[in-house]
């Protein structure tokens, strides 16, 4: 594989993790579905570009260049910015901020230095204190199935407007890439149709084909080079 990837949790209210990606070679990747805002950094041969990039919802094939360095901020689920519409970033239609000489980068009429791994936490907890950030509380509820808040019809409605993305997107969006988590880790593709709750092998290939852009046995014996992949929430059936 000619990407490699590195990544820590984060005990940040708004930070889930964050990963580091390195390219040996260039070559095509299978970037999968997603259901998380990110803030990444790009360095490719002296050239730096901050990016935000918003949930996905459908797998795609990227051209990787040689020799990028990655870093991203992956934002815990229900983190959005109050300025800016998730629903603008869904499926590629990432914002590219502007960056200036000195290391610095513009966002909502301020120039930031542009964040790494170990100063992360520190420059979102900037944000949030400036209001740029902030957490949708409904969206960890509907994850988390409170009967209370999910009896009333304005939480999927928020949870829209925080994530760009309905509840039943977002938990098929974790089902596939929790499926890809199992097959990964040597379970057997009726196993993964099993544990990641889906109806049938055919149900399971038509949604990793979709979200993954992979059928399972090809994930199974490891033939192509994914995205980043993480530990998802438990994913229900829906």
């Amino acid at each position: 594989m000619f990407l490699t990837f590195e990544d820590r949790p984060s005990n940040s209210p708004y930070v889930e993790r964050l990963w580091r990606s390195y390219s040996t070679s260039a070559g095509p990747f299978h970037s999968m579905a997603e259901g998380n805002l990110e803030l990444v950094v790009t360095r490719l041969d002296g050239f730096v570009q901050v990016t935000l990039r918003g949930p996905v919802t459908q797998a795609a094939t990227v051209d990787c260049p040689a020799n990028g360095q990655w870093v991203a901020i992956r934002f815990r689920v229900g983190v959005y910015f109050p300025g800016l519409p998730t629903a603008r970033l869904l499926d590629h239609q990432s914002l590219h901020l502007p960056t200036t000489r000195d290391g610095r980068f513009w966002l909502e009429g301020h120039a930031w230095e542009i964040p790494s791994d170990e100063n992360a936490e520190a420059f979102v907890e900037r944000l949030a204190r400036r209001g740029l950030v902030a957490i949708e509380p409904a969206v960890q509820a509907a994850i988390e199935g409170d009967p209370q808040l999910l009896g009333r019809r304005s939480v999927q409605r928020r949870f829209l407007r925080a994530t760009g993305l309905t509840h039943a997107q977002f938990r098929k969006i974790e089902r596939a890439r929790h499926a890809v988590e199992l097959l990964r880790d040597g379970k057997g593709i009726l196993d993964a149709v099993h544990d990641a709750g889906y109806f049938d092998q055919a149900h399971l290939t038509r949604s990793l084909k979709q979200l993954i852009g992979q059928t399972p046995m090809k994930i199974l014996r490891r033939e192509a080079q994914l995205s980043f992949s993480y530990k998802t929430y438990l994913a229900t059936p829906g």
